[in-house]
């Protein structure tokens, strides 16, 4: 173990998608030696011919040097590995890595949700699936096209072993990307799981022209549910105002380039919920997000009207327009929650 962790050389990362290049990306730049697993045989062809990613990082083109391969086994002597496949292929992922090593090592989750068919956090998951392999969360406002372009971008790396996370650190801090560590894996996921679903709600808030102060107004109700349910289940109260809670909220309360907050302004404009699941395109994790977060809040005693009123109009049992006049319509109440 300990020589593990003092010598974090060669990582691998698993997905090949937008968010899993920029990693790999950083990880160069810091430098590591990188191996890219992918499923899709195009992208590993376009990072090894082009170092280009188009289909999930149009226009970009690296100067740094990723092994792009689609054989899984080539990852199993990683010192660590950042898994940045989506949150509801988390299970399977791990149980394809089970069958090429044991990774007595690091597996870093990258990816924001909770597992919709258990309702589980994806570092039990994980401790499930891998259980010799070490949980670890990297979470934070963070857009793969500017982590990818080399633009600053400050994230958490979140590790029980607080050695094993400042290493971490270490071994990923790039010269415009600063991971702060952590101890606090409950924390780091749970404030990436619901800014997501939160930022569906800001998302529809714009789609249907309702203004700026409602779009602030749900920022904000929409963080005090996430610090409730957060402590609730034993987050740190530092880790939900901090990078990977209040940071990640805001930008994807606020920005087109999430997709989260696009899918949002598709529904506020109209669209229906099924079809732009069904659509094919880059998931939208808070879509599987929102009726999860309400059983937990239901578990710990929390009330997530918010998170209700997404969940209500994914599912189709409710209109934008109707949830959000029941928003509106809740009875009064103090800010600090006290009666």
């Amino acid at each position: 173990m300990s020589q593990k962790i003092n010598n974090i050389q060669k990582v691998a990362v698993l997905g090949g998608g937008g968010w899993g290049t920029a990693l790999a990306l950083t990880a160069a730049r810091a430098g590591r030696d990188v191996i890219l697993w992918a499923r899709d045989p195009g992208t590993i062809s376009d990072i090894r011919s082009r170092q280009q990613n188009q289909r999930y990082l149009p226009g970009i083109t690296f100067d740094e040097e990723l092994l792009a391969t689609n054989n899984l086994a080539e990852t199993a002597n990683a010192d660590a590995i950042l898994l940045v496949t989506p949150a509801q292929s988390t299970r399977e992922m791990l149980k394809a890595l089970a069958t090429v090593g044991t990774f007595k090592v690091p597996v870093i989750l990258c990816a924001k949700g909770i597992e919709r068919s258990t309702g589980k956090l994806l570092s039990d998951v994980l401790i499930e699936e891998l259980p010799q392999a070490i949980p670890a969360v990297l979470s934070g406002p963070s857009f793969a096209d500017d982590v990818a372009k080399g633009l600053p971008t400050a994230v958490t790396v979140a590790c029980e072993n607080k050695t094993l996370a400042e290493a971490l650190t270490t071994a990923l801090a790039a010269p415009a990307f600063r991971p702060y560590a952590s101890t606090d894996v409950i924390g780091a996921q749970v404030g990436g799981a619901l800014k997501n679903v939160l930022a569906i709600a800001c998302g529809a808030v714009v789609g249907r022209k309702l203004g700026a102060s409602a779009q602030a107004a749900l920022t904000a109700r929409g963080f005090a549910e996430l610090t409730r349910l957060g402590a609730a289940m034993g987050a740190q109260q530092e880790t939900l105002t901090g990078l990977s809670g209040l940071g990640d909220l805001v930008l994807t309360c606020s920005s087109a380039q999430s997709r989260n907050f696009r899918f949002g302004v598709e529904l506020g404009e109209g669209q229906n919920a099924a079809d732009l699941i069904a659509a094919g395109g880059k998931l939208a994790e808070g879509a599987h997000s929102a009726k999860i977060a309400v059983e937990l809040g239901k578990q710990h005693g929390i009330e997530l009207p918010i998170c209700e009123a997404v969940a209500e109009v994914v599912q189709g049992s409710s209109s934008i327009d109707k949830a959000l006049s029941s928003l509106m319509s809740r009875p009064l109440k103090h800010e600090d929650g006290k009666q």
